[in-house]
């Protein structure tokens, strides 16, 4: 806790900003630390990965706190207005699920339905949906799955890598360059 008070007392002396939003403690293994550790007064979250480093841990937190946000919407929301509470959804719940999906992007189908049940959930218990199936609802709605949602912010990412928005050193390491042309 010393270090971390250091190194925010560092920052102030150097004018360099902390981006405390963006920290947390990364807890890999079973055992999750119970000292709280704090940057600049403000707590920091924890990320908790397994021991083979899968992110079903993490998922499972993350759904989880996105569930209980989802139900208190549809708890404490007096109008049932559905576009209400479909934004109500896309503020408080489905930024939780996505929040750095890059880093963490679930990849066995028990992580990814995990995660779409969040919404597959919440968009059944709205007001006159119910008896719609998952992709009617999503076109009613005008939604996408998280899931496509996930792969369409890879794509933008993969994009932003390979035409040099984001520097990322190893980029060679993951894509290959084809020199043949497509047929037209």
């Amino acid at each position: 806790m010393c270090t971390l008070n250091s190194l925010a007392q560092w920052a102030r002396q150097w004018q360099l900003a902390i981006s405390i939003d963006k920290c947390c403690i990364l807890n890999i293994g079973k055992h999750v630390s119970s000292h709280h550790l704090s940057l600049d007064n403000c707590a920091l979250p924890i990320v908790v990965v397994s021991n083979n480093l899968s992110p079903s841990a993490h998922v499972n937190d993350i759904a989880a706190r996105a569930h209980k946000r989802a139900n208190m919407i549809l708890r404490t929301f007096v109008s049932q207005d559905v576009s209400l509470l479909i934004r109500a959804y896309l503020v408080y719940v489905r930024t939780v699920v996505e929040y750095n999906t890059v880093v963490w992007s679930p990849y066995a189908i028990k992580d990814t339905k995990t995660t779409e049940r969040v919404q597959i959930r919440f968009t059944k218990k709205l007001p006159g949906l119910r008896k719609f199936s998952y992709d009617e609802r999503l076109s009613r709605l005008r939604l996408h799955s998280l899931e496509l949602r996930r792969l369409l912010t890879d794509l933008v990412w993969c994009y932003k890598i390979l035409f040099g928005i984001v520097e990322m050193s190893a980029a060679e390491e993951f894509f290959v360059f084809s020199t043949h042309m497509l047929p037209n």
